[in-house]
């Protein structure tokens, strides 16, 4: 199983996923053009795609969903809800001609024995879901605009070997960013909004035992940092040996060990 983060953050999300020679995007918060360069980047032609899956309706997950179908022919996995309310965004409309529907909570199968479940989240967008990539002998989840740490992902977490997992905020920076009303901050770190620097810790410490490597991803650009968002993992009371990445804002992020040359996820 090879994963990229794309880009990660409130400028636009897109992992690739390619597990049994099944190639997958999840998100498509980039433009078309932005999406095929990355790719390319790595060595992957953006028409070799498989299928884009979209977790939900916000731009920044959203927006080059219509793109991609268009200019590229790739088939958009999303639920219904998703499809429309992305369809009325203001910004970034997502018009989609041929939208292959699956409804949270479902797992859908593709082919080599590749399958994807959609775990349902309480994220403020609309049907919001995160997803593990099965491929029949590792579990990847790639999981953001999760709202809070809900019970139903307190129980995929010690199933996953690997995960992309938001990192989104420091409580201290967001309490003292004095450019964010207080409604906006509520809604950052309310049940709705994402999860803090120590909400992924905990996650990752106590619940993700079986993981091999973590990936810490949309941190927000004006209440964290990556330092800020490493720091839990740095500490005598971080018990674990435990690769943990950072998914970039603005490049790809591959999951390889740069001091051994080898993939950590394999």
């Amino acid at each position: 199983m090879r994963i990229v983060s794309l880009q990660s953050g409130s400028n636009g999300n897109c992992v690739f996923v390619e597990a049994n020679g099944v190639r997958l995007l999840f998100d498509a918060g980039l433009t078309g053009k932005k999406t095929e360069e990355r790719l390319a980047e790595v060595g992957i032609d953006v028409r070799s795609i498989h299928g884009v899956l979209i977790s939900h309706d916000h731009s920044d997950h959203a927006k080059g969903a219509g793109v991609l179908s268009r200019q590229y022919d790739l088939p958009i996995w999303l639920t219904r809800k998703t499809c429309e309310a992305a369809a009325t965004n203001r910004k970034h409309p997502v018009h989609l001609e041929s939208p292959r529907f699956f409804k949270a909570g479902e797992r859908i199968r593709f082919d080599n024995g590749v399958a994807v479940e959609t775990l349902p989240t309480p994220h403020d967008g609309v049907d919001g879901v995160g997803f593990v990539v099965d491929d029949g002998s590792l579990r990847f989840g790639i999981m953001t605009d999760l709202g809070h740490v809900f019970p139903e992902l307190k129980q995929v977490f010690p199933t996953l070997d690997g995960v992309l997992i938001e990192s989104n905020y420091d409580p201290n920076m967001l309490d003292a960013n004095e450019n964010y009303p207080t409604w906006l901050k509520n809604r950052i770190c309310g049940k709705h909004g994402h999860l803090s620097n120590r909400d992924a810790a905990s996650l990752i410490e106590n619940d993700g035992l079986r993981l091999r490597v973590a990936c810490l991803g949309h941190l927000s650009l004006e209440n964290n940092t990556p330092e800020l968002a490493m720091e839990p993992y740095q500490s005598e009371s971080f018990r674990r040996s435990l690769p943990i990445l950072i998914a970039s804002r603005n490049q790809c992020v591959e999951l390889w060990d740069s001091d051994g040359g080898g993939r950590l996820f394999q």
